[in-house]
């Protein structure tokens, strides 16, 4: 189970420093659910959200019970401008299937995906609402300006080995993956919905389509919950799954987070349950903010002195003894 969003949820607190930069005070986390965020984590941020999961699936049709577990990780990375990251996305699972004539186990990579985010279009950016002196209504009524979403892109590959029991194909491949991401901030950026819509696998002959759509809440400086949709579609398997789940933040750096998810139907009944953690290092940020300062005081200070009067200076030093 990958991510929160998007500020996902745990920089849901301190989302309107992300109006100006993608860099928050705290961390940005995609977990504990499935959407991708539509803001990058900040220029030359390293970030990885990593997390194990339970899986047990029950098809009355085919009349299997199986069971195993998985992990994920998650790395990003933003470089180069505030607006771009470099996500790799990797999943592996193992199960076991027990049906009435048989036993047998299947594990592999089920998601080995490489690609950049951008953010598109962010709708806080060189906007500030101004307070009305005049009217307590107006300072208090419903800003429409929430409503325009922050609006990104994600495009990379999934890299598949060949004899993948998670594949659709017994052959190797690389196929593309598109996301269009948007998240909009409702009620001082406590609330974050995000939306995803997929095309995954394009050039095989079983491309999968689908969305998800998340709805994320602060409850304080520490917690955060979530609730989630997610649906997906194609020739060779389609469902629906709902998803719930709560994260909490260690430090502005750290977080951990729990969700559990599960379908409406019974070919296959699915039920998946997780846990993870979320870290960043913003060392490097730090101290190119550092530099910056100091290059820009230095600076300051050097005007200053070659704007000194040195001559008047002198004729007040020869008053003191005239």
């Amino acid at each position: 189970m990958l991510k929160i969003k998007n500020l996902f949820i745990t920089s849901l607190f301190l989302l309107p420093q992300l109006f100006f930069a993608q860099f928050t005070d705290v961390i940005n986390s995609n977990r504990p659910g499935e959407t991708m965020s539509a803001y990058a984590v900040g220029k030359s941020i390293i970030q990885g959200e990593i997390g194990v999961y339970g899986i047990k699936e029950k098809h009355d049709l085919l009349d299997y019970d199986a069971s195993g577990f998985g992990t994920d990780l998650t790395i990003r990375y933003g470089a180069f401008m505030e607006k771009l990251e470099f996500v790799l996305d990797l999943q592996y699972q193992m199960e076991n299937f027990d049906t009435p004539y048989t036993s047998y186990k299947k594990n592999n990579f089920r998601q080995t995906v490489l690609g950049a985010k951008y953010l598109i279009y962010d709708p806080f950016k060189n906007y500030e609402k101004t307070a009305n002196i005049y009217s307590y209504k107006a300072n208090h009524s419903f800003n429409w300006h929430q409503l325009i979403p922050a609006v990104s892109l994600f495009a990379g590959a999934n890299f598949v080995g060949a004899d993948n029991p998670y594949s659709f194909s017994p052959e190797s491949s690389i196929s593309p993956k598109v996301i269009l991401i948007t998240q909009n901030l409702f009620g001082g950026g406590k609330w974050v919905f995000v939306t995803n819509f997929i095309a995954d696998y394009i050039t095989t002959d079983y491309p999968s389509y689908g969305y998800v759509l998340t709805l994320t809440h602060g409850f304080n400086d520490k917690w955060s919950g979530f609730i989630e949709n997610q649906g997906y579609k194609s020739d060779f398997y389609s469902d629906a799954i709902v998803r719930g789940g709560a994260a909490y933040l260690l430090n502005s750096n750290m977080q951990i987070d729990a969700s559990i998810s599960t379908n409406f139907k019974n070919t296959p009944s699915v039920l998946y349950g997780g846990v993870g953690f979320s870290w960043r290092y913003d060392g490097w940020y730090k101290e190119k903010q550092e530099m910056t300062f100091k290059k820009d005081r230095k600076s300051k200070n050097k005007d200053a002195e070659e704007n000194i009067d040195y001559q008047e200076k002198e004729r007040k030093r020869k008053a003191k003894y005239e």
